[in-house]
């Protein structure tokens, strides 16, 4: 008889990831030519790469799973574990300890030691400091040091202090990729979010199955509900920590889960979270699609000085001549993390509804002006 439903289904969804990590791996190493090829994984043995066998060469990639002890990251580094050595990929696991609790450092220890008892290697907990102001990020391994700072509020500094780790984490061990268990649960929250906050069809196309540096980032579970995962590490009998703050109404993502999300399914019937999962994949296919419009159509709305010319930048739909105006802002020095979608429509406007106004101030001290039929946009 073959394994849980449940279990067949995390594995598998592990293993698609798998097979694309190991695509792109071969690719970086043809490309580069730094290493021999790399074996068809029907043509080896099924044996666990230890850190002295020839799989610790770079020709086999290094996946790491993060993994906060919850039921949707350990359902994860359990299918990484059964998965990797049939692949002969190495896989390893970060843990992050935001050290937002007492007790949490003994906590992120009890996740190493099972997840060493998977057979994981490397495993390492990463210790970081959470902040309001700033983050600083610091972890245990041999070349422990210190981070960098990011602002933002308790949620986005907890975020980018936890991507921060990972980031590094990535680069010390040089992953090829690093495994998250965002859920389709996960993704209708964010969907939603995205959509209270009205920023765009960018947000609503909520997280990308593969982000960050050279696709450092895959997340398995984005077809998978929370439920699935939970239910694997149940018939596995692999201990889970609820973390107490998912549960907190301090927190937006927490009331939403536990009492947006289920006032909807209770007003609007079940299939709502199936339903904003799929919005979101439709989203990114248009947001995509909408972007790459705007990156061939910049070149077109240059005049032969290379400005901008207005005459052209109107004739352009609106979603697309927005885009082209995001990226010149972001070019000129604005950064994109502060650039919102009310400063794209102020500077829209010097174009659609020009009636003498001013130099439009955008963040980082980029100034946006119109001269002569032509929009500038340059730092002040």
């Amino acid at each position: 008889m073959g394994p849980h439903p449940a279990v067949a289904a995390i594995r598998l969804a592990v293993r698609r990831v798998l097979h694309e990590v190991l695509t792109d791996h071969a690719e970086l190493l043809s490309a580069t030519s730094h290493a021999s090829p790399l074996p068809h994984p029907s043509s080896t043995s099924h044996t666990s790469p230890t850190p002295h066998s020839p799989l610790a060469d770079d020709a086999y990639p290094l996946v790491l799973v993060a993994c906060s002890g919850g039921a949707d990251s350990m359902a994860l580094a359990s299918a990484l574990a059964f998965e990797a050595p049939k692949l002969r990929v190495r896989a390893g696991a970060v843990t992050v300890d935001h050290g937002l609790q007492a007790g949490s450092d003994l906590r992120a220890a009890e996740v190493v030691a099972r997840l060493r008892a998977m057979r994981l290697d490397p495993v390492e907990s990463v210790a970081v400091t959470v902040g309001l102001e700033s983050t600083r990020v610091a972890h245990s391994g041999p070349n422990a040091g210190g981070g960098g700072r990011r602002a933002g509020g308790p949620e986005a500094a907890a975020r980018d202090a936890r991507y921060a780790a990972l980031d590094d984490a990535a680069e010390r061990h040089r992953a090829a990729a690093v495994l998250l268990g965002h859920t389709r649960d996960d993704q209708a929250e964010t969907v939603l979010l995205g959509l209270a906050r009205g920023s765009g069809i960018r947000s609503l196309s909520g997280m990308a199955a593969v982000s960050g540096t050279a696709g450092r980032y895959r997340r398995p579970f984005l077809q998978l509900d929370r439920q699935t995962a939970r239910k694997a590490c149940l018939v596995q009998s692999i201990p889970v920590w609820d973390d107490p703050h998912n549960a907190d109404p301090a927190y937006t993502r927490s009331r939403l889960r536990h009492e947006g999300l289920p006032a909807l399914e209770k007003a609007l019937g079940k299939g709502v979270v199936e339903a904003l999962a799929r919005t979101a994949q439709l989203s990114r296919d248009d947001a995509d699609a909408l972007d790459a419009w705007a990156a061939d159509a910049e070149g077109t709305v240059r005049d032969e000085t290379g400005q901008l010319a207005c005459a052209r930048l109107y004739a352009l739909p609106p979603a697309v001549r927005r885009r082209v105006l995001r990226r010149a802002a972001i070019a000129a020095g604005a950064p994109a993390g502060s650039l919102f979608a009310r400063h794209i429509e102020e500077v829209d406007r010097l174009i659609t509804g020009w009636r003498g106004q001013g130099a439009i101030n955008l963040p980082g001290r980029v100034e946006a002006r119109r001269q002569g039929g032509r929009l500038v946009i340059r730092q002040g």
